[in-house]
């Protein structure tokens, strides 16, 4: 099936006389006949369901619509976009590891990784996207287990060299794991260009609405875990927590990273995703393809609009010509990256707080990729727990102004613009 087929169609079809709609399955556990069945599945053994920490039908199948999506072979949703980054790491990565990061990144992913992962023993270099290879090289270690990005930054907006920075994560023998939440798996597909791991934050364009919070992370299948056995112990030697299951002999390089993330992580910290918010997301997914295509297109209106407005200072959005990473963004979002936008306001940071105090139908919120339109100031909101010199490095500046263009009729959105400004 084609993107658009997956996103209506993908949680399955139903059989003779039972509900188009998928079900919610709301039960914390499942009854088994005997104590053996149920010890089937607490060993590995089996696959089904025995307790919703680790899984549910209603959530598995949204999981798997969204791996369809992505091209992954296996996916877990958790509750929030940010267990999802936290996730997709620690499973990993343990104390006295490394980590190298994109600096260009979500303020809260950028706070987990240089405060949060360090009370942890893990430590992390952050790299400067427009690097050359030489100077990225030199940040690896050799205990370093991951590579970390943002296909689309939030909200500097750099484009993410996928390619680039796949080919140098393997020369050093980790995974490459990206962000995917602004552009989605509809306009960009980041295992298609060597990327090994993907999150997402669900909460944004997936659910789209602002009715469920919730992640996800998808796996490729693709990384040679046991090609590195030495950096990942956890994924290719036996677990005694699990009688001394190895889960690249056990379950492949296609199931072994998402099955220790339930079986350990998910098991452990428990930030699993409810039932109902599965189906709420599922609704939004229905018509993600959709709502992306005219996210897009209004935001491409509105980029040009503000370009040719003297209030304005700078405009960020790389479906301009004269945006730095337009060429990259053609290069992997060729249809549209996403509806989100940065532009300074002249005047510097009391102007555009002015500004921001005069939208209408323009809401301030702390969200983005939502179907209505919504307008943030990072350095007083997502970036405040960052120094000066951190939110340079993180590509905020302070007259910065992000704007998530919705699905309303462009020209209402332009006209509150033009008020705003006024």
């Amino acid at each position: 099936m084609r993107l658009e087929t997956i996103c209506v169609q993908g949680c399955g079809r139903p059989k003779s006389g039972e509900p188009r709609q998928l079900p919610i399955i709301p039960s914390t556990t499942f009854r088994y006949e005997t104590s053996e069945e149920m010890g089937k599945l607490f060993n590995l053994e089996a696959s089904g369901y025995f307790y919703t920490r680790l899984a549910n039908p209603t959530n598995d199948a949204v999981a798997r619509k969204i791996t369809a999506l992505e091209g992954g072979t296996g996916g877990v949703l958790v509750s929030s976009g940010m267990a999802a980054v936290f996730y997709s790491l620690f499973n990993i990565v343990s104390a006295g590891d490394h980590i190298v990061a994109s600096s260009t990144i979500y303020g809260g992913s950028y706070n987990l990784l240089s405060v949060t992962v360090k009370r942890m023993g893990i430590d992390v270099t952050f790299i400067e996207p427009d690097w050359t290879d030489d100077q990225i090289h030199a940040a690896f270690r050799p205990n370093t287990k991951a590579f970390f990005g943002e296909t689309l930054a939030n909200p500097a907006l750099v484009v993410f060299d996928l390619e680039r920075f796949a080919k140098i994560a393997h020369e050093h023998g980790v995974p490459l794991i990206v962000d995917n939440t602004f552009p989605t798996p509809i306009h960009c597909r980041p295992f298609e260009w060597g990327a090994d791991i993907v999150v997402h934050s669900t909460t944004k364009y997936m659910d789209g609405h602002s009715a469920a919070l919730g992640g996800v992370v998808v796996d490729s299948g693709k990384f040679d875990w046991d090609a590195h056995s030495d950096k990942f112990p956890g994924l290719t030697t036996p677990d005694e927590s699990y009688h001394g299951l190895t889960y690249t002999k056990t379950f492949g390089l296609e199931g072994a990273y998402t099955t220790t993330l339930v079986a350990q992580v998910g098991r452990d910290l428990g930030s699993m995703i409810s039932p109902f918010t599965a189906f709420v997301l599922n609704l939004g997914l229905e018509t993600l393809a959709l709502r992306i295509e005219r996210h897009c297109e209004n935001a491409q209106k509105v980029a040009e609009w503000l370009e040719a407005d003297p209030r304005v200072s700078w405009v960020r959005f790389p479906g301009l010509k004269s945006d730095k990473y337009y060429d990259l963004a053609q290069k992997y979002m060729p249809q549209g990256s996403s509806g989100v936008m940065t532009f300074g306001v002249k005047g510097g940071r009391e102007a555009a707080e002015k500004a921001m105090a005069k939208f209408k139908s323009i809401i301030i919120a702390t969200h983005v990729a939502d179907a209505q339109s919504c307008v943030l100031h990072p350095a007083t909101t997502t970036h405040r727990q960052l120094s000066d010199a951190e939110l340079l490095e993180s590509g905020v500046l302070p007259d910065m102004v992000r704007l998530s263009v919705g699905i309303e009729n462009v020209d209402d959105i332009i006209e509150d613009l033009d008020q705003a400004l006024a």
